[in-house]
């Protein structure tokens, strides 16, 4: 009898996107690759990267919330790096679910998938990102999770700013209060609709107004200081804006295909000493997994 032998391949994401916090997502062009194998015995292969390699490992926790994970061989690749705010924690979730759908053959749609990943995540935005790819908003109601996906406008790249820190989603979360001031809310509902529409109709400029946020940015700057200068001085280096990316440190920079070597070389300049400097595009795919 053959081994069943799957491979899983997940896109990072940012969160929040300035002013959609808990709410709004994208999809990004960095991967996290999971093969699984019926090998008759349990094992993790790390891939290099620090973590677990036990039960206890994410993607494992996330299999086995679906499917035992006995005689599984699990062997991670992953280009996303750890607790910098793209989505690592979320794409190991959805990594270990795809993985245990497929090798048994469960048949859940996404939005089972979508509610199983929530359930483990805590919060929809980036595994929705990651399931779904492209743009994503996200409501976490009554009946569960749901998500509203949208492609990428044309024209529209991404470049980030990774630093060397880790920063811990916990210690992000408790920088927010459980109450914010009225005009802070509504200056982000404002900011989200107008960064919605800037989006769905490829209006860049409406889409620039739209990426301020009242809520968490500023209420974090203690916990990443460097980070929150790019994101006051985007506009200033030919960007169409910048924003933390989820629970940060890493700078998500917004601007055009046109300008993006321009505002990638004063990025660079600005922070090339301390900070990795990637162009990162949108993209529009979510989680596969291709025929081997």
């Amino acid at each position: 009898m053959t081994a069943r032998h799957r491979l899983v391949r997940v896109p990072a994401s940012s969160a929040n996107l300035g002013p959609g916090y808990d709410a709004m997502a994208a999809a990004m062009a960095m991967h996290l690759e999971l093969e699984v194998e019926e090998s008759g015995e349990f094992s993790f292969d790390p891939g290099g990267l620090d973590v677990p390699t036990g039960r206890e490992n994410l993607i494992v926790r996330a299999f086995e919330s679906l499917r035992p994970a006995d005689g599984i061989a699990f062997r991670l690749r992953s280009e996303i790096p750890l607790a910098r705010g793209l989505g690592s924690s979320s794409a190991a979730i959805v990594a270990g679910l795809y993985a245990a759908d497929h090798l048994y053959e469960l048949a859940l749609t996404k939005e089972e998938i979508l509610a199983q990943a929530t359930e483990i995540e805590g919060h929809p935005d980036n595994v929705a990102a990651a399931i779904y790819g492209g743009f994503v908003v996200c409501a976490d109601g009554e009946d569960g999770p749901t998500a509203a996906r949208f492609d990428p406008p044309e024209g529209l790249e991404g470049i980030v700013v990774i630093p060397p820190e880790e920063v811990s989603t916990e210690r992000a979360r408790e920088a927010i209060p459980a109450e914010v001031p009225l005009a802070d809310a509504v200056a982000n509902v404002s900011a989200a609709a107008m960064l919605v529409l800037g989006l769905r109709s490829a209006d860049l400029d409406l889409l620039a107004r739209g990426l301020r946020d009242s809520i968490h940015q500023d209420r974090r700057r203690d916990l990443y200081p460097r980070s929150m200068e790019i994101v006051d001085s985007a506009r200033e280096m030919g960007a169409l804006g910048a924003t933390i990316s989820g629970a940060g440190p890493t700078v998500l920079v917004w601007t055009t295909w046109q300008d993006a070597g321009n505002v990638a070389a004063a990025l660079e300049e600005r922070c090339g000493s301390w900070a990795e400097i990637k162009r990162l595009p949108f993209s529009p795919l979510g989680a596969d997994v291709p025929e081997l």
